[in-house]
């Protein structure tokens, strides 16, 4: 119904990713608790840091995107070549997260990455490669102080359920916060995202409860509710179609 602004989207990150991939452990001291997500998508890598603390609503945990660092040279599958300098791209925003986040919580924070669209094609045309990547880049995440949780490319839908659970999660419509500054479920419908890629585009939807999810459909338990995502892809409805488009129209 409405296009969300650009700095909404880019604050969401991957928050589904944190919510839903990365185990987190209740901390008994009260402490913040922290974890880290590199997103290796087509273009270039983001390493991404939240924090929470041990206020939870329906089991599910309440976190803040705090800091990022942008990864220096181009997407991972770039490096299909030399796997070696994929690995070594992300040490220093490595090095700058150990700065980020107390020592003491180093050996605490999950760290996790998830590759995307230019993987996924990477796996189809030359999984060897592409599992030569993963290994370059699951070395050097295990040589960091942090806690390693995985590496791995996510399929399409799990991507796109992802980007539901973070457009939702920063739009409140999960839980709220009610006059005793407890929380509880908003009551809010959940919002439909449209994402936009260079070759195609997907709408991501939540069906309605009656229904039965697709089998490429996603079963999400979050806030003490289950939710059933399914993504719609819309192929020749991407950035760079609809770029040439608008250019044969201006030529014409």
């Amino acid at each position: 119904r409405e296009l969300l602004p650009p700095w909404l989207v880019i604050v969401a990150g991957l928050t589904g990713i944190v919510l839903l991939c990365v185990s987190t452990k209740d901390n008994v001291l009260g402490f913040l608790q922290y974890g880290i997500v590199l997103d290796a998508g087509p273009s270039r890598t983001i390493l991404f840091i939240y924090q929470w603390t041990t206020t939870k609503a329906n089991k599910t945990g309440v976190i803040r995107g705090c800091s990022s660092c942008p990864v220096q040279g181009p997407g991972v599958s770039s490096y299909s070549d030399s796997p070696q300098k994929a690995g070594k791209s992300l040490e220093p925003c490595l090095n700058w997260a150990q700065n980020e986040i107390p020592a003491e919580q180093h050996s605490q924070t999950p760290l996790y990455l998830g590759a995307t669209a230019s993987m996924r094609q990477l796996n189809l045309t030359h999984p060897i490669l592409s599992d030569g990547l993963l290994a370059a880049l699951t070395g050097t995440l295990k040589s960091s102080p942090f806690s390693f949780q995985g590496a791995q490319i996510l399929s399409n839908p799990e991507e796109e359920a992802f980007n539901w659970v973070a457009v939702n999660y920063v739009l409140e419509n999960f839980f709220k916060y009610d006059w005793r500054g407890q929380l509880v479920p908003s009551g809010k419908e959940m919002a439909g995202v449209l994402s936009v890629g260079g070759t195609s585009a997907q709408l991501t939807s939540e069906l309605e409860e009656e229904k039965q999810a697709p089998k490429e459909g996603v079963r999400l338990q979050l806030y003490g509710q289950t939710h059933r995502v399914h993504s719609r892809q819309c192929p020749c409805h991407g950035a760079e179609q609809l770029r040439s488009r608008l250019l044969s129209v201006l030529i014409q």
